[in-house]
């Protein structure tokens, strides 16, 4: 069993996707898996509870399976979905400066994987 921790940046819904895919994928098959939501695709946040978008199916699988880790404050706060990730119910991260450490899933044993 590994330990993987998607960080995503990439704000791009087709990018995001193989994030979801991925993270899913790992986990059926006995990973640890963390997905971190950095930079533009802290965007998607808001998006992604609607019905009618794409990814509202593998985003509410990935939910469901707890993969979620959290979201950026600060990209969150500067991009304008901070409101929108707490409404989810999503951690905020900042434990460097406001951004997610990568340092500390490293430390912990996770493998950083970006998107």
């Amino acid at each position: 069993m590994s330990k993987n921790a998607l960080f995503v940046f990439n704000g791009d819904p087709m990018c995001f996707i193989h994030v979801l895919l991925n993270g899913l994928d790992m986990h059926s098959k006995g990973d640890e898996v963390k997905v971190i939501l950095e930079g533009a695709s802290v965007k998607l946040v808001p998006e992604l509870i609607k019905p009618e978008n794409i990814l509202n199916g593998l985003w509410k699988k990935v939910l469901e399976a707890n993969l979620v880790d959290g979201v950026c404050k600060a990209c969150a706060q500067k991009l304008g979905t901070l409101d929108d990730a707490v409404s989810q119910g999503l951690k905020l991260l900042d434990d460097m400066s406001g951004h997610v450490s990568m340092s500390e899933y490293q430390k912990k044993g996770f493998v950083i994987i970006t998107f």
